[in-house]
């Protein structure tokens, strides 16, 4: 089992955040992981992506460039970047809340998930991204959501622990956008 995933969108909606939280949950799991940013001319407002492995064998190089078993995209300009780069029968997360493009590839697992009007039903426009990486644990289970969670405490830290059962909901409402 190896994940390869881009994880896209615009600085500051938290794309970094999503890559790392996937990276270090597949850490505590005991699997081999990899880690790239890529930012855009501006950290916040520019693009941004990060390329995330998670595997059981060891990680060779971590560049993802047209093998991506899927993609998270949080933009539109991500989604036109991204889409070629995923293998047949990968799959594809989209934003549908700020894109209204669907998918061109018809051999791809395509998902439309309104992660921006679930983050604000839930009371916070800022865990938009962990209602991505939610939908997508669901779909693949590369690793736990209580992995996750555990990361989370660990880049939270003591001071922000208040922040992880609105996290935690965001991930479930994610899931279940994908069931």
């Amino acid at each position: 089992m190896t994940e390869k995933v881009i994880l896209a969108g615009f600085g500051g909606q938290g794309v970094m955040s999503m890559g790392q939280l996937l990276t270090y949950a597949g850490m505590i799991e005991n699997k081999q992981v990899s880690w790239l940013p890529s930012y855009g001319p501006e950290m916040r407002g520019g693009t941004a992506n990060c390329a995330v492995i998670v595997s059981k064998s060891p990680v060779g190089s971590p560049i993802i460039t047209t093998d991506a078993t899927a993609a998270l995209v949080l933009n539109l300009p991500s989604l036109l970047k991204f889409e070629d780069s995923i293998v047949a029968n990968g799959n594809l997360l989209i934003n549908s809340s700020l894109i209204e493009e669907k998918a061109k590839r018809s051999d791809l697992n395509a998902y439309y998930i309104p992660a921006n009007d679930i983050a604000n039903e839930i009371g916070n426009s800022r865990v938009a991204n962990m209602v991505m990486l939610g939908a997508y644990l669901e779909l693949t289970k590369v690793v736990s959501v209580d992995s996750v969670i555990e990361a989370l405490k660990k880049v939270f830290g003591p001071d922000k622990q208040h922040l992880v059962p609105l996290n935690k909901e965001a991930l479930d409402r994610g899931a279940a956008a994908v069931k």
